[in-house]
């Protein structure tokens, strides 16, 4: 069978799911569902894959809301990433009821034509993309050993390919000192509160002197109990980003003292523990990257080939183990952007819903030169018995 038909028939395949896909992707912006608890989101996209004919096996890598659904039993192993995770207090304001979506629609797709292209098709679900990083997990767990090419697409105002992000770590942060009444006896404490402000006044002197892609950012989770007791306890929440791990480390170091310097000033007993993985910089693929633009662009889409950045994703810790794509696939949102309520309101208009029936089908055409093209195939397959060796 060619090329062509194998691609026209992923794409029949795709319109013949779409009003599945589209019910998938308002199922889940109707029933958001933050990291780790994303139970329903789940169990809606293995329902459909074991629909599908795909094999799932549930809560894999340790984690109750991953999954691993498969069909095909050839060499190569092309796999779709599926998120799913929303944010607090803002539901799927960074899209991934679209992303969630469009994936699973890449690998049903792919999946109806895996045997003649001598494929494994791979839907991974990967929760906790918000917070702490499911993929990352993931990795860890070796989920995804094997996979010879790793992609998804993340909802956003535009369509671009080949873009980058940040580095990314994260701590809570806890100050212990020991209450006193404000007024009577002050001096009697030891103020938990007074540590984070020196802190967070060290990390406003600091920013002048980080590199200009460094970003230092968090929020204050406990600041005291009453405003009559000098407080004992303090939390906060603060992540770190950079423009690659290896930079990360080092600013890292240079916020970390801003945190001692309050523990220091104040006599206050500093806890400063990791927030879950550190997200990885985004390299992406760049001949894939061009593969999906292609198709992209044949579906009808503008799509921007500038190298941008976005922020961070734990897609970056897939890309530093295999070819990996992240492609931005754009619709209105009326010009806001993500993390916001009103990019959440856009997420299941008829651009959003467009959206997802094209980028599972630009991803899926993707999968099929993957397996079509004998250089390209070679080269993931060789990535695989390297990585193996």
């Amino acid at each position: 069978m060619t090329t062509t038909e194998l691609r026209r028939r992923v794409a029949e395949r795709a319109r013949e799911l779409r009003g599945e896909l589209v019910g998938l992707s308002h199922r889940l912006h109707a029933e958001p569902e933050v990291a780790f608890e994303e139970h329903r989101s789940a169990a809606a996209i293995t329902a459909l894959a074991e629909r599908a004919g795909f094999a799932v096996e549930r809560g894999v890598g340790g984690l109750p809301t991953a999954f691993d659904a498969r069909i095909g039993s050839g060499d190569l192993v092309i796999a779709y990433c599926a998120e799913y995770d929303a944010l607090p207090g803002l539901g799927h304001a960074c899209g991934h009821n679209v992303n969630g979506a469009s994936a699973t629609g890449a690998a049903l797709a792919l999946g109806a034509v895996a045997d003649e292209l001598g494929l494994t098709v791979r839907l991974i679900g990967t929760p906790a993309e918000e917070d702490r990083g499911g993929k990352a997990y993931l990795i860890e767990a070796g989920v995804f050993d094997g996979v010879g090419a790793a992609m998804m697409a993340h909802a956003d105002e535009k369509d671009q390919v080949d873009g980058g992000s940040l580095a990314i770590c994260a701590w809570d942060i806890a100050y212990t000192g020991r209450p006193a009444h404000a007024a009577a006896a002050p001096w009697e404490g030891v103020n938990a509160l007074d540590a984070l402000t020196v802190a967070q006044t060290s990390l406003g002197l600091l920013r002048q002197q980080l590199p200009r892609d460094a970003v230092v950012h968090g929020i204050v989770t406990d600041g005291g109990q009453a405003a009559n007791v000098i407080p004992a306890r303090t939390a906060a929440r603060y992540e770190i980003r950079a423009d690659s791990l290896e930079r990360l480390h080092d600013i890292r170091r240079r916020v970390r003292a801003c945190f001692e310097a309050g523990a220091v000033a104040t006599g206050a007993e500093l806890t400063l523990t990791p927030h879950g993985h550190d997200f990885a910089e985004l390299r992406q693929d760049g001949e894939l990257s061009a593969v999906y633009a292609a198709a992209a662009e044949e579906l009808g889409r503008t799509v921007d080939r500038a190298p941008g950045r976005t922020a961070s994703t734990d897609m970056g810790n897939v890309s530093r183990l295999v070819p990996a794509i992240h492609p931005m696939l754009g619709y209105d949102t009326g010009g806001a952007r993500q993390h916001t309520a009103e990019f959440a309101a856009a997420g299941t208009s008829p651009g959003a819903d467009r959206a997802v029936l094209d980028g599972a089908v630009a991803m899926a055409w993707t999968g099929v030169e993957c397996g079509a093209r004998p250089a390209l195939r070679e080269r993931l397959l060789a990535g695989v018995r390297e990585r193996s060796a």
